[in-house]
């Protein structure tokens, strides 16, 4: 569960959270994601469905957006809905950032931890694992 507001992801089992981190979000601003290139963070209903070792960032897991909700919007509003959002590590080579990456939101829409939090969250969330992310 990714909560926008509070800038939080609480990894959740049994319905108890587990663990909690702080995030970074997209550069856009708290509103829901409309059209590829808006910087933004979607909300609703996801999964994870795929896991990528090697990206650009110390690891990768890529959610499903844009769920059907998302591409209905988007062609409402004649645009792409866009895609490849993940919840991530640091960018290659800038993990001594560490935790100071949360001062501002700086992703293109993505979720991002520091490299040690997605080694663990790696380790414990499968592919198939739900995501819900809310405002």
């Amino acid at each position: 569960m990714i909560l926008k507001k509070d800038h939080v992801l609480e990894l959740l089992a049994g319905g108890k959270v587990i663990r909690s981190y702080k995030v970074a979000l997209g550069q856009g601003g708290l509103a829901t994601k409309q059209r590829e290139g808006d910087g933004r963070t979607p909300e609703g209903h996801y999964v994870i469905d795929a896991r990528y070792a090697e990206s650009h960032y110390h690891r990768a897991l890529h959610v499903s957006y844009p769920n059907a909700e998302d591409s209905r919007r988007a062609a409402k509003l004649g645009v792409s809905p866009g895609g490849a959002i993940m919840i991530h590590g640091l960018p290659n080579g800038k993990g001594w950032v560490g935790a100071a990456h949360r001062l501002y939101d700086w992703t293109l829409g993505c979720i991002a931890v520091t490299d040690e939090e997605i080694d663990e969250i790696w380790n414990l969330v499968p592919v198939g694992t739900p995501v819900e992310i809310r405002p």
